[in-house]
């Protein structure tokens, strides 16, 4: 057991695991803190498979966190990249509506973006559409010009370097077994050795219910594995997207739909769609493992949730499997998408908490107990949230 306690600990190293640290060190200057990441490198999961959106805020709720502190981020997340030379480019979207039936829930996403405080939206027709994006299709469309797109990777190095200038300890190849209170302190029992602290973070990402429970807690929700699949657009035919195309998206349903999105490092990307993942850490369209399979098909909220969107599951299903299937939801956005144009591209896996009763959480979950708090669910837009939900979390913690 290492002799001197830290005064934070933060289980996870990735971009919200790293902006929590950040937001601690700031609010308690010289503080000691710790951060552990059980893989070699830091982001290496639902960060470092990341599209690298920054998300304007239009999709949310008004009023949820996820309204708020996306808007929040996505202004501090380009401040953020410009003040540290990250690479970013502010690129603008289109969100199009491909039939009649879709204009009412375009309506709706342009008065919830407004409602958030999203700058520029502005619904448009099908000319001003093909001006922006010569080969998409669409009887009206909802310009978003403050989206961008960023390497998150290369914004958690920087975070990073931050951290351990400011004396933060960073610690990868560092697996949690258990953690306990012991003499006013947590003691956290990892492969490593352990460490003592007189705060916990748990910033576990697909792991973070786990996290909780080895921390001793029940939380009333479980992590459900998905898996988004990409394409990739061939060379010879990147020249059909100029920026970035969206659908207008289910209500009904968590996920965005297939898209198109141009690379901060070049390249378009096709997809994701939203497959049922039977490893927590399945980035393959067999990969498999048998306790995170047993812990999803033995949870009563899955199979309530399966019942109410059975039909979305298997379509999703089919259209990982059938290449044919795929491109003709993108035929949709640009008809002059053909399979040919297209190669199998990477994938991620999302960690989608889901309650008792099968309601699929939409907004972030914080729990917090004695000297702790567990980030329970920190969907879409945490990447680009992840500055002020740092500092959300920072303004929770108190060392009194």
């Amino acid at each position: 057991m290492s002799n001197s306690p830290y005064q934070f600990a933060v289980v996870g190293g990735g971009i919200i695991g790293l902006a929590t640290a950040k937001a601690l060190l700031e609010k308690y200057p010289g503080s000691s803190l710790l951060l552990i990441e059980k893989e070699n490198s830091l982001a290496y999961h639902q960060t470092g498979h990341n599209s690298g959106v920054i998300h304007s805020g239009l999709y949310y709720k008004p009023g949820s966190f996820k309204a708020r502190l996306s808007v929040e981020g996505a202004r501090e997340m380009k401040e953020f990249c410009q003040t540290h030379h990250v690479a970013c480019r502010i690129t603008g979207k289109v969100v199009v509506a491909t039939n009649e039936k879709e204009i009412p829930l375009l309506l709706q996403l342009h008065q919830r973006g407004l409602a958030n405080g999203v700058a520029g939206l502005e619904l448009i027709g099908p000319d001003q559409l093909k001006e922006l994006e010569p080969h998409a299709k669409g009887v009206q469309a909802l310009k978003v010009p403050g989206t961008g797109i960023v390497d998150y990777k290369e914004v958690c190095l920087k975070m990073a370097e931050l951290i351990q200038k400011t004396g933060g300890c960073l610690q990868t190849n560092t697996k949690l077994f258990s953690a306990a209170r012991q003499d006013n302190l947590w003691v956290l029992r990892t492969d490593k050795g352990d460490f003592r602290a007189n705060y916990l973070v748990n910033c576990g990402g697909l792991h973070s219910d786990r996290v909780a429970r080895a921390c001793g807690l029940s939380p009333r929700m479980k992590i459900i594995p998905f898996r988004g699949e990409y394409y990739s657009l061939k060379p010879e035919a990147e020249s059909l997207v100029k920026n970035l195309i969206y659908p207008v998206p289910n209500p009904l349903f968590p996920f965005l739909g297939v898209h198109f999105t141009n690379m901060i490092h070049g390249g378009v990307e096709a997809g994701p769609n939203a497959v049922l993942a039977y490893k927590r850490e399945g980035y393959g369209k067999f990969s498999f493992n048998l306790m995170d399979a047993l812990e999803t098909f033995t949870y009563p909220g899955f199979w309530i949730m399966a019942f109410k969107y059975g039909g979305n599951g298997l379509h999703e299903i089919y259209r990982s499997l059938f290449k044919t299937a795929f491109v003709k939801a993108l035929q949709k956005l640009v008809p002059d998408i053909e399979g040919k144009d297209l190669v199998t591209g990477g994938s991620g896996v999302r960690a989608q908490a889901l309650d008792p009763g099968g309601a699929l959480l939409d907004d972030f979950k914080f729990l917090e107990a004695e000297n702790a708090l567990h980030v329970l669910n920190a969907p879409s837009p945490a990447a680009t949230a992840s500055l002020p939900i740092g500092r959300e979390i920072a303004q929770k913690v108190s060392l009194s």
